[in-house]
């Protein structure tokens, strides 16, 4: 049990904006996004003081960003579970 609500929680969050001014001046970074030279965003995922941006290329996934959860941030959830 433990291990699917884990797999689920993964696959929660499909975007994060990160700055004050979401429409003008955020940083938006969504799954399935195309960043750093053809690596693909495929998870961001919620821990206790922030928020990781995961990316993959090919097999290789590696993480990519950290958010401290005291930035601007807005969260937009994957409503397709």
């Amino acid at each position: 049990m433990m291990g699917q609500l884990k797999k689920w929680k993964m696959k929660l969050i499909r975007k994060i904006s990160i700055g004050k001014e979401y429409k003008d001046n955020a940083m938006h970074y969504s799954i399935g996004q195309e960043v750093y030279g053809g690596h693909i965003i495929c998870d961001i995922v919620e821990e206790h003081d922030k928020y990781c941006v995961f990316i993959k290329e090919g097999d290789d996934i590696k993480p990519w960003k950290d958010f401290n959860k005291n930035m601007g941030i807005a969260i937009e959830y994957n409503l397709e579970y």
